[in-house]
């Protein structure tokens, strides 16, 4: 997947991504585990982390399918939960996107939370890196996190619901997203659009069909991109 010069920007891509390793496993083992008791196969709970490969969307839609409701409106509160992936894409596609198609394919397969979060840092902190080097980069972040991820799936599917209750696996759920979001928060537009969506998904978490995640995830980023607008305007 990446040439003999750019196998040390694999290296480090592997090493920034192994810590979250320690989030990634018992959040896959935790879907694992709800997919089988929601009457999925071991096959179908693998499949479904293979094809659809983000945490969240597919937490949502598991509970939309088991609470029978209409598959558009899985299908959409679904995309409504990723929708911060096409941010990530708008993002990531200044330093990826003069890679060949079947590269650029592969890293949009695996731009998850982690992925890009870490290699976002990696690519601000260092903007001398090639194209082909930044690609590196984020193939070593991706192999130290998504053949976990369907590792630790087909565990939880297995296993089932032999896994004691003590371990308390649903920790790895706000803790991967704290993970993620703290080391972002670096400018008052950052804070803004962060205060924004908590504020509003908690207003309204009682709206049907998480709609109020799409509320607040719409408004943080009119808000985010209104304040920093303003900074701009205002340096200037």
């Amino acid at each position: 997947m990446t040439d003999a010069p750019d196998r040390s920007h694999f290296v480090r891509g592997l090493k920034d991504g192994a810590p979250f390793i320690l989030v990634i496993v018992p959040f896959g083992l935790l879907f694992g585990v709800v997919a089988t008791e929601a009457g999925l196969n071991v096959f179908e709970a693998l499949a479904f982390s293979v094809v659809v490969i983000a945490g969240a969307a597919q937490f949502t839609a598991l509970q939309l399918l088991s609470d029978n409701l209409p598959a558009v409106i899985v299908l959409i509160s679904a995309l409504a939960v990723n929708l911060r992936m096409a941010m990530y894409s708008a993002s990531i596609t200044p330093h990826l996107g003069q890679m060949p198609l079947w590269k650029r394919a592969l890293a949009a397969y695996v731009l998850v939370d982690q992925t890009y979060a870490t290699a976002v840092l990696e690519f601000e902190k260092r903007p001398d890196l090639t194209p082909s080097q930044k690609f590196a980069f984020f193939a070593g972040t991706a192999s130290a996190i998504v053949p976990l991820w369907y590792a630790s799936t087909i565990t939880g599917a297995l296993v089932g619901s032999s896994i004691p209750d003590s371990l308390a696996l649903d920790f790895a759920v706000p803790i991967t997203f704290l993970a993620l979001i703290a080391p972002a928060l670096r400018t008052l537009a950052h804070v803004a659009a962060a205060f924004t969506s908590v504020a509003l998904a908690l207003t309204f978490m009682s709206l049907p069909y998480n709609l109020g995640l799409l509320i607040a995830a719409v408004s943080a980023m009119a808000v985010g991109a209104e304040v920093e607008r303003r900074m701009t305007q205002k340096a200037a």
